[in-house]
């Protein structure tokens, strides 16, 4: 009697039997990648230029599972500026095609290249003069025939298990390698292809950080690209400032006062001079006791402090306090100090 999978009695498989097969398939797929970026050649320049030079958008397109690859394509290339969409080919050819327009291109994945609704809407794009980028295996099919760009997606085999499968007379099926039936290799190779033309494409945008933030606006990603230290650092009356010559009495309760555990010390003309925190304020109590208080600020301060331009993003002041261990750095135009940062500042805006 017929039995679905999940009926069957399971196969006798050791640990190290199974642990095994799963380190080939991860092999295979990591091999058949080599094997395409060791043939790569001037299409895949070619396919790049067309999408970059592209006035409309980029049509991606596919059925079963080479769709679900397309779909995660078309969300990598629109992550990074280039406007693309998803179109399922059956849905294609039951009026989807309304949405293509003559300015587009297509991107077409399809591992034979003979799938029948993907084949169906190839005259569409030609119609319209949209330039048709192929990713498939079959090069001789008629999506390769059509295509205007070719990238090969052939594979060996898609699972790589075959050198592996144990003879068992009692189950004849045992012995076939149903692995090699579905899509492996395969699809994961679309995959390395399309994100690979996703870099050549955003290379040729010259895509900076700052873009890639405007596509990500949600999120910890968008808020460490976005934010810059201007828009979390503290300013005006927050600003905790003494000039040089006030006691360290006076340099305290600025301290304490504003919450930062540092104060900026500024000379006549407003200009950066140094910076007094909490850390030297506790050194120089243990080595002088509380007749410190009395000192001028000056006499104590570190006249040479870290400091940050405005317009920096708040992420770099992040790695700067990582890097020399420090919970605040001021913020500064040239010499003259508009503002102080505090990790936790960073923390609460989610960037650190």
């Amino acid at each position: 009697m017929f039995c679905l999978p999940w009926e069957r009695e399971g196969r006798t498989l050791t640990d190290e039997d199974l642990l095994e097969r799963g380190k080939t398939i991860l092999r295979s797929e990591a091999s058949e990648i080599d094997r395409a970026a060791d043939r790569a050649g001037m299409e895949f320049v070619k396919a790049a230029r067309i999408i970059q030079s592209c006035r409309g958008r980029l049509v991606v397109v596919g059925m079963g599972k080479s769709g679900i690859i397309g779909r995660k394509i078309a969300a990598t290339l629109a992550s990074l500026g280039t406007p693309s969409f998803f179109l399922h080919a059956a849905e294609g050819s039951h009026g989807d095609l309304g949405m293509v327009c003559r300015d587009d291109a297509a991107l077409i994945l399809s591992n034979s290249g003979t799938t029948a609704e993907v084949v169906s809407i190839l005259p569409h794009f030609k119609r319209l003069g949209a330039p048709i980028i192929a990713i498939t295996g079959g090069l001789s099919s008629p999506l390769a025939q059509n295509a205007d760009v070719v990238l090969d997606s052939s594979v060996l085999s898609e699972a790589g298990l075959c050198a592996l499968t144990t003879s068992d007379e009692k189950n004849p099926e045992a012995n076939s390698d149903a692995l090699n039936l579905a899509p492996l290799c395969s699809t994961t190779l679309q995959l390395a292809l399309g994100d690979a033309l996703a870099g050549m494409v955003t290379e040729l945008r010259g895509l900076c950080p700052e873009d890639f933030a405007l596509f990500h606006p949600g999120g910890a990603l968008g808020r460490r690209l976005l934010t810059r230290v201007e828009d979390v650092m503290g300013s005006g009356d927050k600003l905790p400032l003494v000039g040089l010559s006030v006691p360290v009495s006076d340099a305290l309760f600025e301290m304490t006062s504003k919450g930062y555990g540092a104060t900026i010390i500024v000379d006549d003309n407003g200009e950066l001079a140094g910076v007094f925190t909490d850390g030297d304020l506790r050194r120089l109590l243990a080595k002088r006791g509380v007749e410190c208080l009395s000192l001028s600020v000056e006499e104590v301060m570190n006249p040479s402090p870290l400091v940050i331009e405005p317009r920096k993003l708040a992420a770099e002041a992040v790695l700067v306090m990582e890097q020399r261990e420090i919970s605040a750095i001021i913020v500064a135009e040239g010499r003259r100090p508009v503002g102080i940062l505090h990790l936790h500042e960073l923390l609460k805006a989610g960037i650190a």
